[in-house]
């Protein structure tokens, strides 16, 4: 589970994660976040437990090349934000995670 953002760091600078698994910890100061798929595979992700192929909230779609910017993308700026786990699974994930705290 290499390079998970957690609480204790630095919330402003994005990172790249390729491992399956809790891509941003619960994290009760959190108000916002946002997470885009960078890599040639679909990526699952899920709000709260563990991802998998067939247990998830949103499906991110695949960019046309890797790191091309044409990936799906999924959010919570304002409003009520989930502050709890965030899991992807995927065959071969990548994605750009970006946590915001207050």
């Amino acid at each position: 589970m290499a390079n998970i953002i957690k609480p204790t760091e630095s919330k402003n600078t994005p990172a790249i994660v390729t491992v399956a698994g809790t891509v941003i910890a619960s994290n009760p100061n959190r108000i916002g976040w946002q997470i885009q798929n960078v890599g040639s595979g679909t990526v699952f992700i899920r709000l709260g437990g563990t991802a998998s192929s067939t247990v998830f909230h949103t499906v991110l779609k695949a960019g046309s090349g890797d790191s091309d910017g044409t990936g799906g993308s999924m959010s919570q700026m304002s409003g009520v934000v989930f502050t709890g786990d965030i899991s992807m699974a995927g065959t071969t994930p990548k994605i750009v995670v970006l946590e915001h705290t207050g």
